[in-house]
């Protein structure tokens, strides 16, 4: 009988896990993970960017988290030898309009206690003088990059020091009573944390949880530099659509001061949706698109306009010229392969079909249940995980 079992060995599995640990060394914990290795999907997928913590409302746990989670996440890296950019960001504007969008960020950065600086156009330019902006842009020295798949495997490494049992190629296959049913047999648990990021909701539902909730899959993929050689300093991020949790094309700095530019946000048919009908699910494909018909019979949230226009992304030119309204005399002649793809788990709710913005966790004393591990998840997963332990699993 273990104390904790925890299923997926992700980033926010994995912080828990070692949470637990930290707090009661003599308990004992099993780690399930369905894959090889660990940080196979949206832990070792994202786009490895620390985030700040300025885009979310100030009542969130998105904001409770995010700026703290950065910091925590540095600390871990150094600690570790683990690689990390501390390249920056700049927000820009190309209009009017995004200038009440920029103060809006500022806003709600000022609210988090995140520092972000006002820049002119020609202090931009003198900083950065391949970016460009409609008269004011953001700048924000917390932001970093770090390589998401070495650090997920760092904290993998680190919980096995510490004596937590992780057990890899093992699938969650069903659940009954105090059981956990598994492809490596049954295993027993006074408590289970379900972890599994595309795969939380059908796992919480045999629990009696996620009764509202669906994932719908977003495929995310960036246009790689083959170059190498990258062209800005910094990351450089459109003002986005506060109304929905992308952030719209832009460029990424990655850890070895490479570019990148993306991603999309392509709504995507089953739950491991990366490539040609690889892990093709038919019940997942049923599932998923008739929620999609639905968002796109009634139009929730501009899905019709959203899924054409993520569409158009796979026109390298158009891609390109989405990324070009945000710099100047730049060469894009590089950008011509994709990157990995990766998959957001976006929680979409059933009744009002709209998508939810801020992590959700559902639980009672037997099982809990991280529903919405988006974005910035992976910045805020320290904290976020001292939180789920406090409110949800020692409560």
């Amino acid at each position: 009988m273990y104390d904790y079992l925890v299923i997926g060995a992700g980033i926010i599995g994995l912080n828990i896990a070692k949470n637990l640990k930290d707090r009661f060394p003599q308990s004992k914990i099993l780690v399930i993970e369905k894959e090889p290795e660990v940080a196979m999907h949206s832990s070792g997928r994202n786009s490895g960017v620390l985030h700040a913590g300025f885009y979310y409302t100030a009542n969130s746990l998105k904001a409770k988290f995010t700026k703290e989670g950065n910091i925590a996440l540095k600390k871990f890296c150094k600690q570790r030898n683990l690689k990390i950019n501390e390249c920056k960001k700049v927000v820009v504007a190309t209009n009017d309009d995004e200038l009440i969008g920029l103060l809006e960020l500022k806003n709600r950065g000022d609210a988090n206690g995140v520092e972000l600086q006002w820049l002119t156009e020609e202090e931009l330019n003198t900083l950065y003088p391949n970016i460009k902006t409609h008269e004011k842009a953001l700048l924000c020295p917390s932001t970093a990059t770090v390589n998401p798949k070495e650090v997920t495997k760092e904290f993998a490494k680190v919980i096995e020091e510490l004596g937590v049992e992780l057990l890899l190629d093992c699938k969650y296959i069903s659940s009954s009573n105090d059981a956990v049913l598994t492809s490596k047999g049954e295993f027993y648990a006074k408590k289970v944390i379900n972890c599994a990021g595309l795969y939380a909701d059908k796992i919480a539902r045999d629990y009696g949880f996620s009764k509202d909730y669906v994932i719908i899959p977003f495929k995310g993929v960036y246009l790689k530099d083959k170059t190498n050689v990258s062209q800005l300093r910094t990351n450089v991020y459109p003002v986005p659509n506060l109304a929905n949790p992308f952030l719209g094309v832009h460029y990424t700095l990655t850890v070895d001061n490479e570019s990148k530019i993306g991603p999309t946000a392509i709504p995507a048919f089953w739950r491991e949706n990366y490539k040609g009908l690889d892990n093709f699910s038919f019940k997942e494909f049923l599932e998923i698109s008739y929620y999609e018909l639905k968002l796109f019979i009634t139009d929730a949230f501009s899905f019709r306009s959203l899924a054409f226009s993520e569409i158009k992304k796979y026109n390298f030119k158009y891609f390109k010229n989405l990324a070009m309204k945000l710099t100047k005399n730049m060469n894009h002649d590089g950008f011509d392969s994709w990157s990995t793809p990766g998959i957001r788990a976006q929680l979409l709710n059933k009744h009002t079909l709209e998508l939810v913005q801020d992590f959700v966790v559902e639980s009672d004393e037997n099982s809990v249940h991280v529903l919405n591990a988006v974005s910035p998840a992976f910045t805020s997963s320290i904290p976020f995980a001292n939180w789920v332990v406090e409110e949800h699993i020692l409560k």
